[in-house]
């Protein structure tokens, strides 16, 4: 099961050119530069993964400074690759902000970001909080606004998302809170973590 409005995941790296190399050779596709987090130290390179859903691969930015309050989304302290979080497509950020879970997600934010070819994306998010809730498996929420989504400047290599789930000691308190916030996702019993498996081309499935 996915949801509809699924936009992206982020799989948190140490270092972004290392995992790069490693997860091209996982996939058999390249990953196309994405661009820099100003004043959050990370950067990313970007994989499309359906028609409007990419996987991101996010990592320290040697060329930011670090900031006093840590790198976004903890990755300083990947030190080892991870699926952290994934993110949903909203129109109303300001009602779940408001809402019954708003507990789970953080302050509504505006960020922006210059692609390599000089390209200027424009966003506001709910912005995640590291560690992010419940292993990852609670998203944080995404509005593209007038900016075309970053999927229609993605090849198409084949790759696809063909499940995503999360697992957690408590599921039906998981649950709840997905609910609250309008989300589905599976849930199963385990140890908090959130998995994806993807088809490569080829037919082949690659769990992250």
């Amino acid at each position: 099961m996915i949801d509809p409005a699924t936009d992206h995941l982020v799989y948190v790296v140490p270092d972004l050119g290392i995992a790069v190399c490693e997860m091209e050779a996982r996939l058999g596709v390249p990953f196309t530069p994405g661009g820099s987090h100003p004043g959050l130290g990370t950067r990313n390179a970007l994989l499309r993964i359906g028609p409007r859903i990419y996987l991101e691969l996010l990592g320290p930015d040697p060329e930011q400074p670090r900031p006093s309050s840590g790198l976004w989304l903890g990755a300083e302290e990947a030190v080892r690759h991870s699926l952290a979080t994934w993110c949903v497509r909203s129109g109303d950020l300001a009602g779940l902000s408001e809402g019954p879970g708003q507990d789970l997600i953080g302050p509504v934010k505006a960020m922006s970001r210059t692609t390599p070819a000089g390209a200027r994306l424009a966003w506001t998010l709910t912005m995640p909080v590291a560690p992010p809730p419940h292993g990852g498996i609670v998203p944080f929420f995404i509005d593209w606004g007038d900016t075309a989504h970053p999927c229609t400047g993605l090849d198409d290599y084949g790759v696809r998302l063909r499940a995503l789930r999360g697992r957690h000691p408590t599921v039906e308190t998981v649950r709840s809170h997905l609910s609250a916030l309008g989300v589905a996702l599976d849930v199963q019993p385990g140890r908090a973590a959130l998995e994806a498996y993807l088809e490569v081309p080829g037919g082949g499935i690659v769990a992250l």
